[in-house]
């Protein structure tokens, strides 16, 4: 038997609790872990699990996954004459209702011996999923830890993304609704969206790994040297305004961008085609503004919605007055205007308030 002591005493698995309302738990970042059945071992004998009923031979069985161990040995101390049926039931449960089994474990064969007083199971585990990735899973509990992670990731331009959420009855949209949050969040890095291939695991349950894999629309080198060429921009025009504060920093922030290049509703869209082409679109733009707001250390987000119909984008902008609107596609250097929430709802903007802070008095839409 090849598992060993460290391995035995060292793993745990998460508990989860029921989800009872989705956008009101996930925003609470907080983890719960605590150890399953502690699959007791064998008397004088570390290496062998000991399962005194079904349950306790499901938890043994995800003992082993979670040490890696490719084989293992359980003594079953089972009140059931079927002990084979319920072996392999377990073995069933395990690879497809477990997160963990679920997505890394191809198949479980098993022979079992019967004993005077117990009978004894050798397992033999097929992994689908190399150390490196199962080791590479990240805990994640709240849609602030989801984003926080995907943004990492967005980033350092990484391919693969596997977490383990807590409290998760989302599904692939909802995944992918928090890949552009954080893409969008990265204004430097968002130099293309990448196409994402999500698998969740297992279909349904408490607690669920999910995979998301990504292929951006360029090679990493490539992403790399275009953000390094945004950066050193940005230095640029940071340069000249380092004698200005609070809305005074801002109004020269936006006419910097502005003063970079014109609108196109064709142009690019990152503020890598307006430094490079000297036009871009509402995306670019608000991307411009938002990557040169972040150097600033000004409080600044992409807005995304329609505008007469169309998809648009633009900015939100603290101000000294509060959060306002801002849309550099729609302005020019003279004409630098802010909009409360009202106000650009008149001018036939469209957006999901529920993803941007409140701009404008409070009682303005009553």
């Amino acid at each position: 038997m090849n598992l060993s002591k460290a391995a035995l005493v060292a793993l745990t698995t998460a508990a989860a609790l029921t989800l009872t309302g989705c956008s009101t738990l996930l925003e609470r970042n907080y983890t719960s872990i605590t150890p399953h059945n502690s699959a007791p071992t064998a008397e004088g004998d570390p290496s062998v699990l000991r399962a005194n009923s079904y349950q306790e031979l499901v938890n043994a069985l995800i003992y082993l996954i979670n040490a890696g161990a490719q084989e293992g040995t359980i003594r079953l101390y089972l009140d059931s004459e079927e002990v084979e049926s319920e072996l392999e039931a377990a073995c069933l449960e395990v690879v497809q209702e477990d997160p963990l089994g679920a997505y890394a474990v191809e198949h479980i064969k098993y022979s079992i011996t019967s004993l005077v007083t117990y009978d004894e199971a050798q397992v033999a585990l097929t992994y689908r999923r190399t150390p490196e990735q199962i080791s590479s899973i990240v805990q994640a509990t709240g849609v602030t830890a989801i984003r926080t992670e995907l943004a990492s990731v967005l980033t350092s331009f990484d391919t693969e993304c596997v977490l383990r959420i807590s409290y998760f009855d989302g599904d692939e949209d909802f995944i992918r609704e928090l890949a552009a949050q954080a893409y969008y969040s990265t204004p430097v890095s968002a130099l293309g969206m990448p196409e994402l291939h999500i698998e969740v695991y297992p279909d349904s349950g408490q607690q669920r790994i999910v995979e998301i894999l990504l292929t951006y629309p360029m090679e990493r080198s490539e992403l790399e040297r275009r953000k390094q060429r945004v950066e050193l921009w940005l230095e640029e025009l940071t340069a000249p305004l380092a004698d200005r504060v609070g809305d005074s920093l801002l109004f020269a922030a936006a006419r910097s961008v502005l003063s970079s290049g014109t609108y196109d509703p064709e142009g690019g869209s990152t503020a890598y085609d307006l430094l490079e082409t000297g036009s871009a679109d509402s995306e670019g733009f608000s991307l411009a503004l938002a990557a040169l707001c972040q150097r600033l250390e000004l409080s600044c987000r992409v807005a995304r919605g329609t505008w007469n119909g169309q998809p648009h984008f633009w900015n939100v902008v603290q101000t000294g007055d509060g959060w306002r609107h801002l849309d550099l596609s729609a302005l020019s250097d003279e004409n630098l205007l802010f909009y409360t929430d009202r106000e650009l709802s008149e001018l036939g903007y469209v957006w999901n308030a529920d993803d941007l802070p409140l701009c404008g008095p409070s009682d303005e839409g009553a």
